[in-house]
């Protein structure tokens, strides 16, 4: 998935010095190495926003993200001292699946320093670049009688949220001094940051007079498209710039084109037919989660008699207790994989049963593990989990998969019918750790095609070195026309390194979530806006080991930038 990553930041401290002025901050973003022998990574720099506490960048960065991979990203915010080392302002670590799973996959961080750091994350879509010049006719001055003022430009992308249409920066150009004709050098944008690579969206230029203390001044905008834009230098049209509806002036296209698109634009728009083709909707994992889809998790665990006795080391459900700090592979498994979707789940309360065991001499195929119908968090699925083995229970056989199934697809249709009342999405994730085959393939693949309308995606976990290969009868099997909504995965291959696991067994959920929705003509809701009044600021954190060498627009790493993701032992 692609995705795009834009910052802001509030009251952070200043630390230009006594009689210096005011800060001129910029930030640094870097992905940290999340897995042994990766190397920590700069993704770049924002542009420096000049005498400000509260910067508001308009520099984007392009992510690569895909659920089970964690990706962490630090970003350090320095202030530039010109001819001498940038000051040190602050620094915070973001987690992608955090933000994708926040409400308007926004997170606020306080600084250890001072202040407040805002990250927020959204779909990148389109691609190809948009290479433009422009200058300004006659602007009107609003630098006073003293002088002239000192124009730049930004471009905008209009944004559809559910607090509304909101205009969000994406460009700034250089400032060109004391000029009311200002010739502004040509710049590149990218198209997926401007439009949406639509080249019909709207777009909004606004022109304002530079200030050394922040707080620039209006001088005028207007909206087009980037078609528009095209067309305008093509037929040499001068762009009105308005203020409060006044003409302040006339911006210029000198030059406009795309390229790195498949649409032909040498013709301008309004000369091309346009059949109108009905809309299926270009939609993927991100605008669902970004609408405020919830993806709520159930386990199911395995405790047939061949898992051995628990009691005895070296079994697999043997619970270390006497060494806290080491865990069995259900263990292993449970803490890595719920960690990650917990973080799409606000209020991480989930049903945690058991198949396989006898109670009063009957072996029971769907039983809840614990004394509680829901547990909290990665924490609360273990705690039950260790509870059962007081329960009473006697572990038995055979290893049936049908009944959990079918109890998993009622609480996903409730779950979505209850979301769907609140004007909410719901998706359901069904784990199942197990240390064998299942006994009835063709009974298991019925029942999986059977709840095939259901919101819900099955990911098994085998645990153990027990013959798997029929259960990858159960992946592989669904009928044309059907959406595939099992994932199998062997623990043991994976059991070096968490990441793969959670890779692995994670990998097909996020198609399996829009497959679903779309086979019904579901579309995503529109995306939440958060407002920065309302989301709440986590605290501040240490920070993060990492070392910086910044000359102009080099940056070096020269010391840390490693923060290994081990899901085996989350939650401790």
């Amino acid at each position: 998935m692609k995705l795009e990553l834009s910052l802001h930041a509030s009251k952070l401290k200043n630390v230009a010095g006594a009689f210096k002025g005011t800060s001129d901050p910029f930030a640094v973003v870097t992905q940290i190495a999340t897995t042994k022998g990766a190397k920590p990574k700069v993704l770049g720099k924002t542009e420096v926003m000049k005498n400000t506490l509260n910067p508001q960048w308009v520099k984007i960065f392009e992510i690569d993200h895909e659920l089970g991979s964690p990706v962490k990203l630090a970003v350090s915010i320095y202030d530039e001292v010109r001819k001498s080392d940038n000051k040190f302002m602050g620094s915070a670590v973001f987690d992608i699946d955090e933000l994708l799973g926040a409400r308007g996959n926004t997170k606020a961080k306080q600084l250890k320093t001072k202040g407040t750091l805002f990250a927020t994350v959204r779909k990148a879509k389109g691609s190809g670049l948009l290479r433009i010049k422009m200058r300004g006719i006659k602007l009107k001055n609003v630098e006073g009688w003293v002088g002239k003022s000192d124009p730049f430009f930004e471009l905008s992308r209009k944004t559809d949220t559910a607090g509304g249409l909101t205009w969000d920066n994406v460009f700034r150009s250089e400032t060109v001094k004391n000029n009311l004709n200002p010739d502004w050098q040509p710049a590149t944008i990218e198209l997926s940051k401007l439009c949406g690579g639509d080249l019909d969206a709207p777009i909004k230029i606004s022109v304002f007079d530079y200030e050394s203390k922040g707080g620039h001044v209006t001088m005028g905008s207007f909206e087009t498209t980037v078609n528009g834009l095209i067309q305008g230098s093509q037929t040499k049209h001068e762009f009105p710039l308005t203020q409060k509806g006044k003409n302040v002036g006339s911006i210029l296209v000198v030059q406009a084109s795309v390229s790195g698109v498949s649409q032909d634009i040498s013709e301008p728009m309004s000369k091309t037919a346009i059949v109108e083709q009905p809309n299926t909707g270009d939609y993927n994992f991100v605008d669902y989660v970004s609408g405020g889809c919830e993806l709520n998790v159930m386990i199911a665990i395995d405790f047939t008699g061949s898992n051995g006795d628990p009691r005895i080391p070296g079994t697999l459900h043997y619970l270390h207790r006497e060494e806290p700090m080491v865990r069995n592979d259900y263990e292993k498994a449970i803490a890595s994989i719920v960690s990650i979707l917990s973080k799409y789940d606000s209020d991480q309360m989930y049903p945690v049963v058991g198949f396989g065991a006898k109670y009063g001499g009957v072996v029971r195929h769907c039983f809840q593990c614990g004394p509680d119908a829901e547990v909290r968090g990665v924490e609360g699925v273990l705690e039950a989990y260790h509870k059962t083995f007081s329960s009473g229970l006697i572990m038995s056989g055979p290893t049936v998969f049908t009944e959990v199934i079918e109890t998993a697809a009622i609480r996903a249709k409730q779950s979505a019918l209850k979301a769907s009342e609140r004007k909410a999405q719901a998706y359901t994730i069904l784990l199942i750790l197990t240390d064998g085959a299942v006994s009835d393939p063709s009974a298991t693949a019925e029942a999986i095609r059977r709840v095939d309308d259901a919101p819900l995606s099955i990911v098994i976990v085998g645990v153990g070195n027990a013959d798997f290969s029929s259960m990858q009868f159960l992946d592989d099997n669904h009928r044309a026309g059907q959406r595939d909504l099992v994932q199998f995965v062997e623990f043991h291959k994976h059991s070096h390194n968490s990441v793969e696991l959670t890779s692995e067994t994670l990998k097909e959920v996020p198609n399996q979530v829009v497959g679903h929705f779309k086979s019904r003509s579901i579309a995503p809701l529109p995306a939440v806006k958060a407002i920065d009044d309302e989301i709440m600021v986590e605290p501040e954190e240490e920070e993060i080991d990492l070392a910086l060498d910044i000359k102009d627009d080099k940056i070096v790493i020269t010391g840390g930038g490693d923060c290994w993701v081990d899901g085996f032992n989350a939650s401790r």
